[in-house]
């Protein structure tokens, strides 16, 4: 850094603490907000949600071989097996817009065909279980719900176009593509049975508080949610024993640390954000933004209001999981359901980072494709949502 820079950044700090507007309540009240939005974000979703993922996502970077995923999405998978396994591969994944870019790169010059390199490009950071448990308890169960199945179908609808629009530019590349013979080291059904079991201790140690008429079900397995847990818990303890070696288990808990200490950084900035901007969990139009900006670009259910959740939610950058405090904070400053599912939808799956990357392993116009794809299909999805919402 130049010195002209570190004199121009010095001056900046000088001057924004000169100019603090402490005698504004507004202000004061979003320091406060920012500050109850991250305390009740720790206390509620962090030890059960956050350190369950960090696990899986450093099971799936250990454990999960490139050659297993080459023979599930590779060029020569039959279509009815690539796209449902490239569809629902986010509720293993627990990456952003950007984490997820280097295995689309990877598996895409390997020779995945861009179909279902496409549909795991868009579901690796649209929709996991972290994700989907997340939404479910902070927005409610029919948004999480309507995520979870938008984003899979998304996954399969924009695989599918991305094919047929370019099938014969594909048709050239996949020609140039020599088969892999590399095997994977480990037998792919251990390795579902471990990352599974880890899967179901966070599903059911999250599973959330039914409503006091509430009956069926969703009653039934939060009564027995501990005993369910426990049981997912002991099989990923006899997973560890009978089938990994203790410099696996290692080299796991490493990856694990890892991706928690790239995440938790930018997750904590997003939630203080996200309560400076738009006020804590309780919706009491104390953030910086009023309620009533929000509702005027936001609120309602119509097209445009969807379309701006679209295109602003697909140039932001959201670290994972901030999507769903963020969305808390605008919901209860006056966002419509329909746009917040449309922010959802193409948020998370797209920044304006991660699309220049694209471009560079896809070229510009595929880039341009795929971009407006998820926007068009965020905005129609939102806008009927909202319809019935």
């Amino acid at each position: 850094m130049s010195e002209l820079k570190k004199l121009f950044l010095l001056v900046a700090a000088f001057l924004g603490i000169w100019f603090l507007p402490l005698d504004s309540g507004r202000f004061v009240g979003a320091i406060y907000e920012s500050l109850a939005l991250a305390r009740w974000y720790a206390r509620e979703h962090v030890l059960l949600c956050l350190v369950p993922a960090f696990l899986i996502a450093g099971a799936i970077s250990v454990f999960v071989s490139s050659a297993a995923v080459m023979r599930y999405l590779g060029a020569g998978a039959r279509k009815l097996v690539a796209y449902p396994i490239a569809a629902v591969s986010g509720t293993i994944l627990a990456v952003c817009s950007c984490t997820v870019l280097p295995l689309f790169a990877s598996i895409y010059k390997r020779g995945a065909g861009l179909g279902p390199a496409t549909s795991f490009l868009y579901s690796g950071p649209a929709i996991n279980v972290l994700a989907i448990v997340l939404t479910a308890r902070v927005l409610g169960p029919r948004l999480g719900l309507a995520r979870a199945v938008g984003a899979v179908v998304f996954a399969v609808v924009i695989g599918v176009l991305m094919e047929l629009i370019f099938r014969r530019e594909e048709q050239a590349r996949q020609a140039t593509v020599l088969p892999s013979e590399t095997e994977t080291p480990r037998r792919l059904w251990q390795d579902v049975v471990f990352v599974a079991s880890m899967i179901g201790f966070l599903v059911f140690a999250n599973w959330g508080r039914p409503a006091a008429d509430e009956t069926g079900i969703w009653v039934a397995v939060f009564r027995a949610k501990w005993i369910l847990s426990g049981v997912f818990a002991a099989l990923t303890v006899l997973s560890l024993v009978l089938w990994f070696r203790r410099d696996e288990v290692r080299d796991w808990g490493e990856s694990s640390w890892t991706f928690a200490l790239q995440i938790l950084p930018l997750l904590l900035g997003g939630v203080l954000v996200a309560g400076f901007l738009l006020g804590g969990p309780g919706g009491t139009d104390r953030g910086v933004i009023p309620n009533h900006w929000i509702e005027t670009a936001v609120g309602g259910n119509s097209i445009l209001a969807n379309l701006f959740a679209s295109v602003a939610g697909a140039f932001m950058y959201f670290a994972t999981l901030t999507e769903v405090p963020i969305l808390k904070g605008l919901m209860d400053s006056g966002m419509g359901e329909g746009p917040a599912l449309s922010l959802l939808l193409a948020g998370p799956a797209l920044s304006l980072p991660s699309m220049l990357v694209i471009r560079s392993v896809m070229g510009t116009k595929k880039t341009v494709v795929y971009v407006a794809l998820v926007i068009v299909l965020s905005t129609t999805a939102g806008f009927l949502y909202g319809l019935i919402a």
